[in-house]
């Protein structure tokens, strides 16, 4: 947008929290092009953070606080930039609101600077990557033919874009790119989307795909306090915008919704994501037959359901982004039963897995979810079960496994042993179920070396 560095320029801004996913040294970044005056703080110590810092070594006028926080950080300054995850009850962060000072975020931020872009939220417990990249394909590959009902469509066609809970990806920085009528399609956290309630706004176009329990122990058990930011994704909305749901998450609107609401038809969980992608990819005018060919163009997410590679007749599915046991019993189910080609790549559409063919390799740190229901998937459908290191793995393997179940010290051997379990037609289904934190940094560094070692078996 016109006009982006004025916004910034000379702004005393302190960036909490670089971490190493891209997304805060994207904006970090920007804002030092900008001309900003920075304070970049992070509870991780500069050794954590090497890579990071490594990208930003040629840059001026960034001071560094790692290794802590610190109070008079928070104080006589312009902005604080939030990182997602910052604890609710953050002393820093009430520093800053008692010296009334803004806390800002990065898609919220953009939202704010570019209020002629369409953005398009997608939002849920499960399912929100997978219908995000859906509508970004859609779109990109028919940015021709996009049509929009609204005043904020310019004049000259417009491009899409794709930001929010993206890895690698800042949103902030777009700023340098997009013009009037542009869109950006971004995937949204509920973290995310604290951000959007501080602005008391919602995107333009709404996908809201599911709501079960995760991230408890970030919001100390309570499903309100994790619904209440999840709902900032419809709670601003105004007439002329849109939210689109699957049928079970009717109950959770409230009656006095402002948005026009649609309400996608199908049943089936992955059909699911692609019907909500349908249903974006309607607002904009795309012909039928145009959303059609994308679709199946589509290619699927690394981490969600992707089928790798067969070892002597043994198939070896990632799905490293499966954080909570929800997520998991999805893709155990989704393999131990018929799934067409369309749905599922790797899967012959007349090939039933049936039961007991699944190794499956799980563990990780504790999130505060129930286990109970995963136990009694596993005992179904896994013929046996190995855990890597964590919090959550202790919690499951007290359980009652009635299956063969193995501990084991990393996920090299875990893969090692997974192999030596399955017989040909067997499947190794690598899906955590818990978060990442304890033996890696994030989630991605689990996913690249679960793939890493993957792609060295012959």
């Amino acid at each position: 947008m016109q006009n982006y560095k004025k916004q910034f320029k000379g702004k005393k801004i302190t960036v909490m929290g670089l971490g190493l996913l891209g997304r805060g040294l994207g904006y970090t970044k920007f804002f030092v092009e900008c001309g900003a005056d920075l304070i970049v703080t992070d509870l991780k110590p500069s050794t954590a953070l090497r890579s990071s810092l490594k990208e930003l070594r040629n840059y001026k006028n960034i001071k560094y606080v790692l290794g802590k926080h610190r109070l008079e950080d928070f104080r006589g300054r312009d902005m604080i930039m939030k990182a997602a995850g910052v604890p609710l009850d953050s002393i820093y962060i009430k520093e800053a609101q008692k010296n009334k000072i803004p806390t800002e975020m990065d898609v919220s931020l953009f939202a704010k600077c570019a209020p002629e872009v369409i953005i398009i939220g997608v939002t849920g417990t499960r399912g929100k990557s997978m219908v995000t990249a859906l509508v970004y394909e859609v779109l990109k590959q028919n940015e021709k033919y996009l049509k929009f009902p609204s005043t904020l469509l310019g004049t000259k066609k417009p491009s899409v874009f794709l930001g929010g809970n993206v890895r690698g990806v800042a949103t902030l920085p777009l700023l340098k790119k997009v013009k009037k009528g542009d869109i950006l399609i971004c995937e949204l956290d509920s973290w995310q989307l604290q951000g959007f309630g501080d602005a008391k706004m919602s995107p333009h176009i709404s996908v809201f795909t599911s709501f079960m329990p995760d991230h408890m122990n970030y919001y100390r058990n309570s499903m309100k306090r994790y619904f209440d930011d999840k709902a900032n994704i419809f709670k601003y909305q105004k007439r002329n915008d849109v939210l689109i749901i699957r049928p079970e998450m009717k109950k959770l609107i409230p009656k006095n919704l402002k948005s026009k609401l649609i309400v996608v038809k199908l049943a089936d969980f992955q059909t699911e994501n692609r019907a909500c992608a349908v249903e974006v990819a309607k607002q904009f005018k795309i012909p039928d037959f145009k959303i059609a060919q994308a679709l199946k163009n589509f290619k699927g997410l690394e981490g969600r359901l992707q089928y790798v590679k067969t070892i002597k007749d043994v198939k070896i599915y990632n799905d490293n982004n499966a954080t909570t046991p929800e997520a998991t019993i999805a893709g155990i189910e989704a393999l131990s039963i018929n799934f067409p080609k369309a749905q599922l790549r790797g899967v012959s559409p007349k090939l039933g897995f049936g039961e007991k063919k699944i190794v499956l390799i799980c563990g990780g740190a504790d999130k505060k979810l129930p286990l109970d229901n995963f136990v009694k998937v596993i005992n179904k459908h896994c013929k046996a079960v190995i855990m890597i290191p964590g919090t959550g793995t202790d919690i499951l393997s007290s359980k009652k496994l009635k299956v063969e179940s193995y501990k084991v010290k990393d996920l090299n051997k875990a893969v090692k042993i997974a192999l030596g379990l399955a017989s040909r037609g067997d499947i190794i289904l690598f899906s955590p179920a818990f978060a990442s934190f304890g033996q890696f940094n994030n989630e991605y560094e689990r996913g690249d070396l679960f793939m890493k070692i993957v792609k060295k078996l012959k």
